[in-house]
């Protein structure tokens, strides 16, 4: 690489990092000031806030690093063409997709960064950020679980349905267990409540009934309470809410895996996590490309307008990257296309915005 890739090479990771070191600590400062009533209140330990602001840093810079790059490249990009150093890098005969070279490697360097953070670093991260976040900001863990409308598979043979999971209570409402082997029904356990006692570690069944189904009759059997014993864990009724967000990349598609099988509803919700982390990388390069093609131009009112089109080239991204995920998440909506929709647009932006730049 030459002098000029280096430069601009250099300029571009050490504009990134920099925004990263003044954005973090005052996104820490804005969330501790929302907090820290609840933080003092709730008496988390002093290690546990500090374990909770370390999470919160990885998490956030995960989340948001696309964006940071975006605006960082408008940045020290609009500087260049200000100085009117972009146009005598391309007066000198070198083309714009030269000019854009030390930004593709730059770009790929942060991807692959990112991509790894993404896979293992961050689930590791989100953990510890969700449960301080259940345990002391939202009082109480069993908060972070789904509670309605339970069904699951337990076993290659039996099926469980719940209306109503409580977690603090350790208790299902409206229970069914229905028992296969191979496509016939064998037998079918229904409960108006059921609740695991965790000393006996056995389940209390009240206004049990079970239906025993026979070649030419069906056999009822009605208790007004019963003690039992199920091959399953209370908690297997409803994973929290973002397991899928602390799992490593191989963990979690062997959990989406075991969830499909159990017949879980949120699938849709799973999955957008998994896609997420192959395409959010994938969009810093688009977001790359796009202010370079933005910013490059020296326009008649400086730096701020380049910054102003930025903002509103993320500020769009945003809102489509939520709107689609919203629709995977909450519908049949295919989520390998939701999640890929916004870089498939701004991807044809870039292209659009990169030939006219050109010109």
């Amino acid at each position: 690489m030459k002098i000029l890739d280096w430069y601009i090479l250099k300029r571009y990771l050490v504009t990134f990092i920099m925004l990263l070191v003044l954005f973090v600590p005052i996104g820490i400062t804005v969330n501790l000031a929302e907090k820290i009533d609840k933080i003092l209140e709730n008496e988390a330990p002093l290690m546990e806030v500090l374990e909770y602001y370390l999470h919160f840093t990885i998490y956030f810079a995960n989340l948001l690093f696309p964006l940071f790059l975006f605006l960082s490249v408008i940045w020290f990009t609009s500087k260049l063409a200000n100085n009117t150093e972009v146009v005598a890098f391309l007066s000198s005969g070198g083309s714009f997709w030269r000019f854009l070279r030390p930004y593709i490697v730059g770009a790929t360097l942060i991807c692959l960064g990112a991509l790894f953070l993404g896979m293992y670093i961050a689930p590791w991260a989100s953990k510890g950020f969700n449960e301080f976040k259940y345990e002391y900001l939202k009082g109480g863990r069993e908060e972070a679980r789904e509670t309605y409308n339970v069904y699951r598979q337990i076993n290659e043979n039996e099926y469980i349905h719940a209306s109503r999971f409580s977690p603090k209570n350790n208790s299902a409402y409206n229970f069914v267990l229905e028992h296969f082997e191979g496509n016939e029904m064998r037998f079918k356990i229904e409960a108006q409540r059921i609740v695991y006692n965790p000393e006996e570690k056995n389940y209390t069944l009240h206004d049990y009934k079970k239906r025993i189904v026979g070649k030419d009759s069906d056999s009822l059997i009605h208790e007004r309470k019963l003690d039992t014993v199920f091959g399953f864990d209370i908690d297997e009724l409803a994973p929290v809410k973002y397991m899928a967000e602390t799992l490593s990349y191989g963990e979690l598609t062997d959990f989406i895996e075991l969830e499909t099988r159990r017949g879980s509803g949120n699938i849709n919700i799973y999955k957008v996590v998994l896609y997420k982390r192959w395409s959010t990388p994938v969009s810093a390069y688009i977001l790359t490309i796009i202010a370079v093609a933005v910013s490059s131009v020296k326009r008649r009112g400086g730096m701020g307008i380049n910054l102003a089109i930025g903002i509103a080239i993320a500020f769009m991204f945003v809102f489509f990257d939520k709107v689609f995920v919203t629709i995977a998440e909450q519908s049949t909506f295919p989520s390998w296309l939701a999640v890929w929709i916004p870089n498939i647009i701004f991807g044809v932006l870039a292209i659009f915005l990169l030939q006219k730049a050109k010109r």
